[in-house]
């Protein structure tokens, strides 16, 4: 059973920085692609950013420039310039692909809140 393990998360001001972590069980590189996901109160969970197995990454339109996700034995999403509308639940995604079989996996969510 793959198991997701994420940390970093806290409280910032406006402006500040954090650096999530994503941990999974066996290599990272065993995944097709990896992500991290949020979700604020009373909204519904959005793909922040991803990187799949060739490197390419994604990011969502309201964090390029801002977030950077990177990957080695563990999957990190570096945080900048953090603005209150950042606030939420992050969640890391990991996505295998074996025989033709797409299996997703989830963390159980790290809280980030960004206020003065």
């Amino acid at each position: 059973q793959v198991q997701l393990v994420e940390s970093g998360g806290g409280l910032v001001q406006p402006g500040g920085s954090l650096r999530l972590s994503c941990a999974a069980s066996g290599s990272i590189y065993s995944f097709y692609a990896m992500g991290w996901y949020r979700q604020a109160p009373g909204e519904q969970r959005e793909l922040v950013a991803s990187i799949i197995s060739s490197g390419v990454t994604n990011y969502a339109d309201s964090v390029k420039g801002r977030f950077t996700i990177s990957r080695d034995n563990a999957v990190y999403l570096q945080m900048n310039s953090l603005k209150p509308e950042d606030t939420a639940v992050y969640y890391c995604n990991a996505v295998k692909i074996r025989f033709g079989v797409r299996s997703e996996y989830w963390g159980q969510g790290t809280q980030v809140t960004v206020s003065s």
